[in-house]
């Protein structure tokens, strides 16, 4: 009878497990294709929340397979987008990529301009399968977002800084966690995260008597690379988050207060929804 009971648990715990193997989330759900990149041996797609790439912060979940169809699990992989523009070329802020569930790989690329039809991303891939070295490089399109989710600008220390929103990615009303990334560019292709750093917020309604709101905390450094503070959203429409970014010994680099007299700093986000 003890032995009986044995094997049913058995047997239960195992029936359990498998289900829980069978009903893995898809890593790629809610996601859409925004590239492909293809050689003789592999292709590897790219895929975004919205199935493009655009200014600002943009998640991206790769996957590669081979010629068979078959996930490629074991790649290391690197990136490094270039924009041509009519006299020069520069670089944009790029995380390393890192292998996810399920054999797909996840980074984020923030793109500070759009592309148009003189002026064009390029993005190179860099991966590794089982020793043997690959490069993939195709152009991509990179379209404006609808609101102003990052901004590039010379602070008062001689450095030029960019900063871009990276949540909330769906705002609602009440206390929102929010979430940026801020750089300083070390030249036209090397941008370094900032610590220590601090990014004040001012939310206001312009469409609304310019009002604000309560319970904002400003953005500050924590374990990760991202800056996190609480965003106060009272009533749905157009947020303009005004901004002022401050050095580790306080002193304000760039933005202005918000007052009587000035309605808006030079620097802000936009949110509505």
């Amino acid at each position: 009878m003890k032995k009986y009971m044995i094997y049913t648990v058995l047997a239960g715990f195992l029936l359990t497990a498998c289900t829980r193997e069978e009903v893995m989330p898809d890593p790629l759900e809610s996601l859409n294709l925004a590239a492909t990149f293809q050689n003789s041996t592999h292709k590897i797609a790219l895929y975004t929340p919205n199935g493009r790439f655009q200014t600002g912060y943009n998640p991206v979940t790769l996957k590669i397979t081979d010629q068979g169809g078959n996930t490629v699990e074991n790649a290391a992989i690197s990136w490094s987008p270039l924009m041509h523009m009519e006299s020069m070329t520069h670089g944009c802020p790029a995380s390393a990529v890192s292998p996810a569930q399920n054999g797909v790989y996840r980074g984020y690329l923030v793109f500070q301009m759009a592309s148009n039809t003189l002026e064009y991303w390029e993005l190179t891939l860099n991966y590794t399968v089982s020793g043997r070295e690959y490069t993939l490089t195709e152009k991509i399109p990179v379209s404006e977002s609808e609101k102003r989710v990052v901004q590039s600008f010379q602070g008062t220390d001689g450095n030029r800084y960019l900063v871009a929103l990276t949540e909330p990615a769906a705002p609602k009303v009440g206390v929102n966690i929010v979430k940026a990334l801020i750089y300083r560019m070390e030249g036209m292709m090397k941008f370094t995260p900032v610590k220590g750093y601090r990014l004040k917020t001012d939310p206001r309604m312009p469409g609304m008597g310019n009002h604000s709101s309560p319970n904002n905390t400003d953005l500050t450094d924590n374990a990760t690379e991202f800056y996190e503070g609480r965003l106060s959203l009272t009533m749905t429409g157009y947020w303009k988050i005004n901004l002022q970014l401050a050095d580790p010994e306080g002193r304000i680099l760039k933005g202005e207060a918000v007052s009587e007299s000035r309605e808006a700093s030079s620097i802000f986000f936009e949110i509505e929804f």
